[in-house]
């Protein structure tokens, strides 16, 4: 399985800097070209390779990791998808207000469904901010969470398989009409860093 992550902000390197702590290979891509990622592939080791956008859109699991308003570029060079997953890490806000941008009532990820027919869209990694996304997700005797959300069972299956391999706590919430919701900007969950604990034993 292939996977890639286009994208190189502070949610991108993030999400680069976990593949890496567990050694698993990613493609990272970004509109400036393969050569602006020299120091975040120097820095995160040989497990993360450098390449362009077109590239990286091959992959089996393409994260997006880009501005909300960008994703239609982001993936105009995408060849047919085919059931390949997409795992929707962006958030609709506007900016500098910082509200959530109106969407008519829709779910964000719906839209962003729209720019990659054919592919199982996965919401995910959105709602923990960057500088907690990139620390040890191991804490407090617990894991920290990742919620996700999507209209295909079995893609949030294998997307949470992929989240607790990375080390997370995977929480689905259903379908994009709920779940989604509850995940996007401006719903009950984002930025909430909660950890996800075994329960206590029972002395006897």
């Amino acid at each position: 399985m292939t996977i890639a992550i286009i994208g190189s902000g502070a949610i991108g390197h993030a999400l680069a800097a976990q593949f890496a702590r567990k050694k698993i290979d990613v493609l990272l891509a970004n509109r400036r070209g393969p050569d602006s990622l020299a120091d975040i592939v120097r820095e995160l080791g040989a497990t993360i390779t450098a390449t362009s956008v077109a590239d990286a859109l091959r992959s089996d699991v393409v994260f997006l990791a880009v501005p909300f308003t960008s994703v239609g570029d982001a993936v105009r060079e995408a060849p047919a998808w085919d059931g390949r997953l997409v795992v929707d890490a962006t958030n609709a806000i506007d900016f500098p207000a910082f509200t959530p941008t109106d969407l008519g009532g829709r779910p964000s990820t719906e839209l962003v469904a729209e720019t990659v027919p054919g592919a199982r869209v996965v919401k995910a990694f959105n709602t923990i901010p960057a500088a907690v996304l990139a620390i040890d997700p191991a804490s407090d005797g617990g894991r920290r969470v990742v919620f996700l959300s999507g209209d295909d069972t079995g893609a949030n299956a294998e997307v949470a398989t992929l989240i607790e391999r990375l080390g997370f706590a995977a929480i689905d919430l259903g379908r994009l009409s709920e779940g989604g919701r509850l995940q996007q900007f401006g719903g009950a969950l984002p930025v909430l860093d909660l950890i996800l604990r075994p329960p206590a034993r029972r002395s006897h």
